[in-house]
């Protein structure tokens, strides 16, 4: 077993150089000298510890071992027993041990660990003897050479291991669908009818250009109204009557559901799949096998499906990019976007990235020409969007109805109106009763005094209790100035529903977030309270919407915070009558003056991305510039960003200390352990070097872990939160 540079597994590479002064370093010297002599002799031919017999043709297999190890980021030689011959076949599942060590020059040990053949060959670097490949999981070419330059490229591209990539872009084997056939691929279909595409004046022309098995690459605005999965299925639909594959990234189960639908009321069963969690292990891993096999040309699905093996693939698609749903959990954190980006040039495909917002990201691609606008004249636009009316705290503290209560005049006469004809939709930002309390006198958040987590009020019985150790608290007094009582910092979605059902005593009152999502309402007078992308869709579209609390969202400590507002305000309206079908009203209560909210009163997310780039640009921040997180211990990122060979023009920010992560709290992506002081530094490098300053820190913590020196540290390229 050996590595590709020859070097036996388990001996890494040495900085230093042994001294002939010490006993040690003289047989260190010996041993190089030796190893040398090795190197010159005539290349040994393939052979097994034990001296089985070999496959006669290509007995080398170059393995993938699921090892994660970043100093272990390379490809392993194994000999191939004739016996595996035939199922050892490259894309294959293997077991082959690793880790072995040489004793009185027998190997030893080594622990089994599951692998993926990449290549077959005549020949070794090693000199020695190989391992054998101890077991071939299964024939099946699960991990084709598409595929895995493609893993290659998002390991790359996020600083992280081709084996973690592998592990995301390969959902695990299941016996019983490999022994199943899968569905023979159809012909391709007729080209669709451009639809609502019509509404585009650029629409019809992107449809002909796929049809025509072009690469045409568009930032698409779509117009409010329930008609974006009919576009995204005529897009896919157009790329398969060229005879080539199509691929379309949503955020969520529910998205995925909507388009799924849409493709099969457009083309009829059997020419694309949906891959999401909700079908279950066995029944995903069916599907994705009939996309790997050629037999479905035409994927729909979550993060997940980025990595779908779709055969020619001819579009690429994502909805709704900035969603956080977007962006992987697991390492190395790769985003939809970037993968499909990725895909789309390595592949020579076609790009289609919409959504009612507009991300900073996507107004970059523009700007630099890498795509095209796609999006509706002013007055299409002004016919399809609801009117938009603005509340703001001028408004509020002239208003009786709002001093006394959450909602102002104005919001109340947008919900009395809307439930004359529909139902009317009220969008909170947080789920819950009362999700976080202050002191009424001093506005200090109301802390646990077990653990200093945030107090809740989880029902209507006024019983406080600790959002991280669920402890309950009694006679909280406030520690800065001695108040006793309590005001809702942001209130809940359970609590905004029960002050509607007073209000509103004779209309039904329905609530969806995160424990219970509705998918779908009728189109009769209820009020719908929801939390952000949790909003049903309404039958004939809502009546009217309410967008309560909207400084909670615009004042988050978050670089992306105005984007995100908007991009959430745009997703509930847009569920609203236009004025081309009923003319509904959004009343959002925010500041009117502020960027985002008149971008939403415009309907202009392009025009508010824009502006957001530019400043951007002027103080340097992404997607402008390249950037990396790098978290750990404090003495750990010091001596990382000592030992790497940044780029020149790399801009070190910090490092700051992270909150410590308490025991009780629930643990989110990229805590410290519990307890632990962790530092994060962030380094910053121009355009066209972010390359190169992944490549220098992952080089630089893969000789650390080899030289078992210092604790690990925690790398994330472009991180979504550096607040």
């Amino acid at each position: 077993m050996s590595s590709e540079n020859g070097r036996p597994e388990g001996e890494p590479a040495r900085a230093d150089t042994p001294s002939a002064g010490d006993p040690a370093g003289g047989e260190q010297l010996a041993l190089i000298r030796e190893t040398v002599r090795e190197a010159k002799k005539p290349r040994a031919k393939p052979r097994t510890w034990r001296g089985a017999a070999l496959a006669a043709d290509r007995p080398v297999a170059r393995v993938l071992v699921d090892k994660g190890l970043i100093h272990l980021d390379q490809f392993f030689d194994y000999a191939v027993p004739e016996a595996m011959d035939a199922e050892a076949r490259p894309g294959a599942r293997v077991r082959v041990r690793f880790g072995a060590r040489v004793a009185k020059g027998r190997r030893e040990g080594g622990e089994l660990h599951n692998g993926f053949i990449v290549e077959r060959r005549a020949e070794s670097d090693y000199r020695g003897p190989l391992a054998p490949i101890a077991q071939v999981l299964s024939p099946e070419p699960v991990l084709g050479p598409e595929l895995l330059a493609l893993c290659r490229a998002v390991a790359d591209r996020y600083a992280g291991t081709l084996a973690d990539v592998v592990q995301l872009a390969v959902p695990p084997r299941r016996a019983r669908p490999e022994a199943e056939p899968s569905p023979e691929p159809l012909p391709p279909p007729a080209p669709p009818e451009p639809g609502s595409w019509v509404r585009y004046p650029t629409g019809p022309a992107y449809l002909d250009a796929l049809r025509r098995g072009e690469r045409p690459r568009a930032v698409w605005t779509a117009l409010p109204g329930p008609y974006w999965p009919q576009e995204l299925a005529r897009a896919a639909a157009a790329a398969l009557a060229s005879g080539r594959g199509a691929l379309i990234v949503v955020p969520d189960g529910r998205a995925a559901a909507r388009v799924d639908a849409a493709l099969t009321g457009l083309l009829g069963a059997g020419r694309h799949t949906l891959l999401t969690a909700d079908a279950g292990p066995e029944e995903r891993y069916r599907r994705w096998l009939a996309v790997s096999r050629g037999g479905v040309r035409a994927v729909v699905g979550t993060r997940a499906a980025m990595f779908a093996p779709v055969r020619d693939l001819g579009l690429v698609a994502i909805w709704d990019d900035g969603d956080a749903s977007h962006s992987e959990l697991h390492a190395p954190q790769p985003h939809a976007r970037e993968v499909l980006l990725l895909r789309a040039a390595h592949e020579k495909a076609a790009f289609l990235l919409g959504g009612h917002g507009c991300t900073v990201e996507a107004a970059q691609l523009v700007e630099t020409g890498w795509a095209l606008p796609l999006a509706a004249d002013r007055a299409q636009v002004r016919a399809a969007a609801p009117v938009i009316r603005t509340v703001g705290d001028g408004d509020q503290a002239r208003d009786e109805a709002a001093r006394a209560a959450r909602l102002p005049t104005l919001a109340w006469q947008a919900v009395r109106d809307g439930l004359k004809s529909g139902p009317v939709l009220v969008q909170v930002p947080r789920r819950g009763y009362v999700p976080r309390l202050a002191c009424e006198r001093c506005r200090e958040p109301a802390r646990c005094a077990h653990c200093a987590g945030p107090l809740e009020a989880r029902g209507g019985d006024g019983e406080l209790h600790c959002g991280w150790c669920g402890r309950e608290a009694r006679d909280w007094h406030c520690a800065e100035c001695g108040g006793s009582r309590l005001r809702a910092q942001i209130v809940g979605a359970r609590r905004t529903a029960e002050e509607l059902g007073r209000a509103f005593p004779a209309v039904p009152v329905r609530t969806s977030g995160r424990d219970h999502i509705l998918d779908t309402v009728p189109d009769a007078p209820a009020l719908i309270v929801s939390t952000p992308g949790a909003e049903p869709v309404a039958e004939g579209g809502y009546a009217a919407a309410l967008l309560l609390d909207g400084w909670a969202l615009l004042t988050r400590p978050d670089l992306r915070a105005g984007e995100e507002a908007l991009r959430r305000w745009l997703a509930a309206a847009a569920l609203v009558r236009g004025q081309d079908a009923g003319g509904g009203t959004v009343v959002v209560v925010a500041e009117p003056t502020l960027r985002p909210v008149q971008a939403l009163v415009r309907w202009d997310p392009a025009g508010h991305a824009v502006r957001e780039l530019a400043d951007r640009a002027e103080l340097g921040f992404p997607p402008v510039s390249r950037m990396a997180a790098v978290a750990g211990p404090p003495e750990a990122v010091a001596d990382l960003i000592e030992v790497a060979e940044l780029p020149a023009d790399a801009e070190v920010l910090g490092p700051v200390a992270l909150p410590v992560t308490e025991a009780g709290r629930p643990r989110r992506t990229g805590d410290p352990p519990p307890g632990e002081r962790w530092e994060r530094a962030l380094l910053r490098v121009r355009p066209g070097n972010g390359a190169a300053l992944a490549a220098a820190l992952k080089t630089a913590h893969a000789a650390r872990l080899a030289r078992r020196e210092g604790a690990p540290v925690r790398i994330r390229i472009d991180p979504p939160d550096i607040g």
